[in-house]
């Protein structure tokens, strides 16, 4: 019995050393996990784009694998990001593991800028950088590169998308059809577009209903999915609640889509119903972002609002808009007006016909 107590105290001590050198071995490798991130590299610093190059190559991003102190798959994600924003919300593209370059045409690099919701025509400066991290594991921080600032210029790149639907059939030999339908636009092609479609009567079965197509057909169609979403198989058309103007807004990077009651109107003295009546509603057209009205205006004053309240108005001078107090424009005489106006170029104008 001694003997056999004596060789368990043996085996408990030797299973004992076993697992702490377990734990102490599992500590080292923790240890060694925070890694040093890749050497990252751009083969061009400086970049003005320009549409009629755009099959050329404009950018090669090079890198080496980041070192975790130990073999390991690796995923690498290129990170883009206006210039000091620390990466606060960078513009990702996964590459994965196993590579170790990345090139873009002008083509692909202009979109790729665009959808950081940059401006056209003009420098801005960007960081871009390379993001590694185990493979498949959240426990180990990801490591990262040198920041490489780069100069770039992208040029506009205009895309629209087209709300088929019952508000057409105003026009009968219309209704339904893409390729005579309102678009919405998107300004830089970064998968948002947004635009004003009015819905003008009840009559019908659809009047308030519609899809979006990606071009003047129906080849794709995206309808309701439900919650706010859309989708190319989803059977249900879209719809909004009412007669009126609406902002429909459609994004196809998470295919989610919104409508909300959008119209902008003229009120005052210098217009038939004075400053208590309802406003006299203006038509917006999509491709100049412009509301425009032809009418019969008197002498006096008008202000531009929304919605028909005074939460947001406009009134100005000289052709530019404002929202100071006492900023109404002025009619200097009766007679027939054709009137504009643009918050995208924060203008308006008054010209008598």
């Amino acid at each position: 019995m001694k003997t056999s107590l004596i060789s368990n105290i043996g085996l408990l001590g030797l299973l004992l050393f076993f697992f702490s050198s377990c734990e102490k071995e599992e500590e080292r490798i923790i240890a060694n996990t925070d890694g040093t991130g890749a050497a990252f590299t751009a083969s061009a610093t400086t970049l003005t784009l320009q549409k009629e190059n755009e099959a050329d190559q404009a950018i090669t991003f090079t890198w080496t694998e980041a070192d975790f102190g130990f073999d390991a798959a690796t995923t690498n994600t290129i990170q883009l990001a206006p210039a000091g924003s620390n990466f606060d919300n960078p513009k990702e593209v996964v590459i994965g593991g196993g590579i170790s370059s990345r090139s873009y045409t002008v083509l692909e690099f202009n979109a790729l800028l665009l959808s950081m919701s940059l401006p056209t025509g003009i420098n801005s400066t960007v960081e871009a950088r390379v993001k590694s991290q185990i493979a498949g594991s959240d426990a180990i921080a990801p490591v990262y590169s040198n920041v490489v600032s780069m100069t770039v210029n992208p040029y506009t790149l205009i895309s629209f998308v087209y709300v088929p639907g019952g508000y057409q059939s105003t026009d009968p030999t219309q209704d339904w059809k893409p390729e005579t339908a309102d678009s919405l636009i998107s300004p830089t092609s970064n998968g948002i577009y947004s635009g004003v479609i009015n819905f003008p009567t009840t009559v019908g079965d659809d009047a308030l209903e519609f899809k979006i197509t990606p071009a003047k057909n129906w080849t794709v169609a995206y309808g309701d999915a439900g919650n706010g979403k859309v989708s190319t198989s989803a059977p249900d058309n879209l719809s909004v609640p009412g007669v009126g103007m609406y902002r429909l807004t459609i994004n196809l990077n998470e295919n989610t889509f919104t409508a909300a009651k959008y119209s902008w109107g003229i009120i005052g003295d210098a217009t038939a119903g004075g400053w208590d009546a309802a406003d006299t509603d203006m038509t917006y057209n999509n491709g100049t972002q412009t509301w425009s009205l032809t009418t019969d205006l008197k002498a006096g004053g008008l202000k531009f609002r929304l919605n028909d309240a005074w939460d947001t108005n406009y009134g100005g001078a000289n052709g530019t808009l404002n929202q100071s107090d006492n900023n109404n424009i002025q009619v200097p005489a009766a007679g027939t007006y054709r009137i504009t106006f643009s918050l995208a170029d924060n203008a308006y104008t008054l010209t008598k016909l």
